[in-house]
């Protein structure tokens, strides 16, 4: 019989968090897509064989990520003005999908997963770092409900309780490794750690 109660994932500083992303994406290899890819944080975490492609929506992030992405020598890709719902590549046409703290505020979760399975090739590999929801019939659980309405409104669409690796699972990625982790001090922010790959 399953245990009633499950072991609380462990508690960790934001440094700690940081360097298990960037662990993980710098395992990525060959043509990587970076959805959701914001300013370009995670340039500095690849290695250096990545031919990287970027994804953003947003115009002013865009930029940034643009101006720092040849700053990084990725020369000639300037970054894709798109969605993850709708990416502007061919079928199996990369190595690797690479997402950190984007899977939050897509509009459609479902579709999005779809298209990052879509444009993978057979065996490619997925990288997602985020927050998530907490478990069932917890305090944290219930403040991340009431808190949704106004992150989505207020912080770029975030939704605090999302059930990200269920979502995964349903998308039908196969993970190979998977952390969880709480952030600290304060928040003890459920974060979810990813890394898989499409059959």
């Amino acid at each position: 019989m399953a245990s009633a109660t499950r072991e609380r994932p462990p508690l960790i500083e934001e440094d700690a968090l940081d360097d298990l992303v960037r662990a993980a994406i710098g395992r990525v290899r060959g043509r990587v897509l970076e959805v959701g890819a914001g300013e370009g944080e995670n340039f500095s975490a690849y290695d250096p064989s990545v031919e990287w492609l970027g994804l953003e929506p947003d115009a002013e992030r865009r930029a940034e990520l643009d101006r720092r992405a040849h700053e990084w020598s990725h020369r000639d890709r300037t970054p894709f003005d798109a969605v993850c719902e709708s990416i502007p590549l061919a079928d199996a046409s990369v190595d690797a999908v690479v997402g950190t703290y984007m899977l939050c505020s897509v509009t459609d979760m479902a579709a999005a997963l779809a298209e990052v399975r879509r444009v993978l090739v057979p065996g490619g590999r997925v990288v997602f770092a985020d927050h998530v929801v907490s478990p069932p019939r917890t305090l944290h659980r219930a403040v991340q409900r009431a808190a949704t309405p106004f992150t989505v409104r207020f912080d770029d669409g975030c939704h605090l309780d999302r059930d990200t690796h269920a979502a995964l699972d349903a998308a039908g990625f196969v993970a190979d490794r998977v952390t969880e982790v709480r952030v600290g001090p304060m928040l003890r922010v459920p974060v979810f750690l990813f890394e898989g790959h499409a059959p």
